[in-house]
């Protein structure tokens, strides 16, 4: 008889289990060829979350800026890139933050008449939903096709400022910034960063070209809020085109000139500014603003309605400008915020605001410090408030005034803070829900 042996070979360890499911491959295949076929918005949430998480982050923006929202896949993507991620200042946004960024870096390492401008503009319809805010802290000059033959001197002067205007001119940002219609804030600064052993003043040159490009491209950005443009050498014939191109300007609330070369012509462009546009905060912090300019400021404030804070901070107001800005504010009824720091002031400006505190009621910080008030001028503040219900914050470190003065008129405006923040927590706790 003819026997059949019947052998059954088993592998112990396996399991269905190990199969994958059809769906998981068909997600792995979408993966795979992303770049090719990006569908991802006709897979359910669940499984566009699952592509999604597989991404890579070098894929082309064409193919991600747009159509990939997830905010895990820009974390991702802002992690790998860069060692410090705040996203606290991009309005809790991974997206914003990394097209931001992305963009600054692309304009800060642009060089003219060598770098493509299409490598910026290309970015426009890939970023300009997300884009709300630039700071863009270096701008580099054009490359030298001759370079300059060695000079006797070596003076390291700012004459070499002067060499040509030709050699320093910077990336005109018009055509970036006006294709934005989120664009909330600009924060400029024309210098390079990081020029090492190469250091020439020509490298820190905002020319007549970058200014008049610049103040014709923020005239038309419409929907901004907030202008920065500080370290920049800004003079007074600069800062005049700029005021005027911002002057009657519908969004703008915030300029920020600080640590520039602003003088008094500056300051009178910037007092018509005051009182021909929407501006909330001036800052002009470190410039050489003396009593001219300050009085043109002070005129500007006595017509203004809408600036809640002026700094003036390290200028040279002296007591003629001190006393200026002290009569705009018996009548000014928006300025909430003054610091006149380091301005060479003494009694007659303490005497002017003597009368400011007993009868203006919108102030609420005044910085004095490091000025020469004396004896006399703390006493004349103490007299001042005696019946002050609004200033919570003064500002008298190195001004010279007598310590127990001093103490006083820390206790009264200590009062004011307390009676203020009481009255704001009583206000919320009977508002009706």
């Amino acid at each position: 008889s003819f026997y059949t042996r019947r052998c059954v070979t088993e592998d112990p360890s396996w399991s269905l289990i190990t199969v994958p499911h059809l769906t998981e491959l068909c997600l792995q295949h979408i993966v795979h060829n992303f770049e090719k076929n990006p569908i991802l918005n006709y897979l359910l949430p669940e499984h566009q979350k699952k592509v999604v998480d597989r991404l890579s982050t070098s894929l082309p923006l064409t193919v991600t800026a747009n159509l990939v929202s997830h905010e895990d896949y820009w974390k991702r993507c802002c992690m790998e890139r860069w060692q410090v991620c705040d996203v606290s200042n991009y309005g809790d946004s991974w997206k914003r933050m990394f097209f931001e960024r992305h963009l600054e870096n692309i304009v800060k390492f642009f060089i003219p008449n060598t770098t493509d401008p299409e490598e910026v503009l290309e970015l426009i319809p890939l970023c300009k939903g997300y884009v709300r805010k630039l700071e863009i802290n270096q701008f580099l000059p054009p490359l030298r096709v001759d370079q300059k033959e060695e000079r006797n001197d070596l003076s390291d002067t700012e004459d070499d400022a002067e060499l040509s205007e030709v050699y320093t001119h910077h990336y005109d940002l018009k055509d970036l910034i006006t294709a934005l219609p989120h664009l909330e804030a600009l924060h400029l600064t024309y210098g390079v960063k990081s020029c090492g052993m190469n250091f020439e003043w020509s490298l820190f040159n905002f020319t007549e070209l970058d200014c008049s490009n610049l103040a014709a491209a923020v005239k038309m950005c419409r929907n901004l809020k907030v202008f920065k443009l500080t370290r920049s050498k800004v003079d007074d014939d600069k800062i005049k085109l700029l005021a005027r191109n911002l002057q009657h300007h519908p969004c703008l609330l915030e300029l920020d000139l600080s640590h520039n070369l602003i003088r008094d012509h500056g300051a009178q462009a910037l007092g018509k500014l005051i009182s021909h546009s929407r501006l909330e905060t001036l800052n002009l912090c470190n410039n050489q603003i003396s009593h001219l300019g300050a009085q043109a400021l002070a005129q500007g404030l006595a017509e203004s309605s809408t600036l809640t804070s002026l700094n003036l901070r390290l200028n040279f107001v002296e007591d003629k400008g001190g006393e200026a800005i002290g009569h705009a504010l018996l009548t000014n009824t928006s300025l909430k915020s003054l610091h006149l720091g380091s301005n060479n002031l003494s009694e007659p400006t303490a005497a002017v605001f003597s009368q400011v505190l007993a009868q203006n009621t919108t102030l609420t910080s005044i910085n004095f410090s490091c000025n020469h008030l004396g004896l006399d001028g703390g006493k004349q503040l103490l007299e001042g408030l005696a019946n002050n219900k609004t200033l919570t914050e003064l500002d008298l470190r190195h001004a010279e005034v007598e310590q127990e003065t001093d103490f006083l008129i820390h206790e009264i405006v200590w009062a004011n803070r307390e009676a203020v923040r009481l009255g704001s927590l009583q206000h919320s706790t009977t508002e009706p829900l």
